[in-house]
């Protein structure tokens, strides 16, 4: 009998094999962990619509951070709460905000042996709830917006970011930030891009998490629209375009 030289069935031989050659493979070291960081508290406030879910003080999101690592997830996403919020989230870009401070206490703690993630976006910092500077209409103004994003990004990559994530979905965020993260010495830094964030009835516990509900309106301007996957390609190229590292699709099941 003639075999052939090609015999799938020697890497299939044991669970050893097998797993070396894995295409698709999920694992703790494979998720990012959302933490959720609040100023301002004394003690951390559980989050109702994330049961086990805690807005977190510096202290016990050091603790969580590390009890999480313990079980060997290697990447977190920071969410920072501000305590003041302003017209335009000025909180979002100053060295001494929530999220930076908590950004560098992490990174102290946990070095280069996990990745931190800082979440880009103006919603939690702005009075009105939206993910951007408004213009005279109410609207959000694109390029105004991109002006703040970029001030966020070099005070995160500062803090200790090793990924910055825009979550905005401002028409060009990608590049703009790249492109100011570079000119500040910070080439190194990644991007994480929300490359397709639909507007989205799953982002409800979200919003309770980070104390971001828009005070007027909705994100559909901005946010896609949920039925649009042809888009959707479109917006995650146009960012691997603009130097995006990471491109993302949420929520999603």
């Amino acid at each position: 009998m003639t075999f052939p030289r090609q015999r799938p069935r020697r890497l299939r031989r044991t669970p050893a094999l097998r797993a070396l050659v894995r295409e698709t493979d999920l694992a703790p070291r494979h998720l990012i962990a959302p933490l959720f960081v609040k100023e301002g508290i004394p003690e951390p406030v559980p989050i109702s619509s994330m049961p086990g879910q805690l807005q977190h003080t510096l202290e016990s999101l050091r603790k969580e951070a590390a009890e999480i690592a313990s079980r060997g997830v290697s990447a977190f996403m920071l969410f920072g709460v501000p305590e003041r919020k302003d017209f335009e989230g000025s909180e979002a870009w100053n060295p001494g905000g929530i999220a930076q401070r908590a950004l560098r206490v992490l990174r102290d703690d946990l070095g280069n042996d996990h990745v931190l993630i800082a979440d880009l976006c103006l919603d939690e910092y702005t009075d009105h709830g939206h993910c951007g500077v408004l213009d005279e209409e109410g609207h959000v103004d694109n390029d105004a917006t991109l002006e703040r994003y970029v001030r966020i990004a070099v005070a995160q990559a500062e803090a200790g970011a090793h990924m910055v994530g825009p979550s905005g979905m401002m028409d060009g965020q990608v590049g703009a930030i790249r492109e100011a993260l570079d000119a500040a010495g910070f080439e190194r830094v990644g991007i994480m891009a929300y490359a397709a964030k639909f507007a989205s009835a799953f982002y409800g516990p979200f919003r309770e998490a980070a104390e971001c509900a828009p005070r007027f309106g909705d994100r559909a301007g901005y946010q896609m629209d949920p039925p649009n996957a042809d888009e959707a390609i479109r917006e995650i190229r146009a960012d691997i375009d603009q130097g995006a590292d990471v491109v993302m699709v949420k929520p999603a099941l």
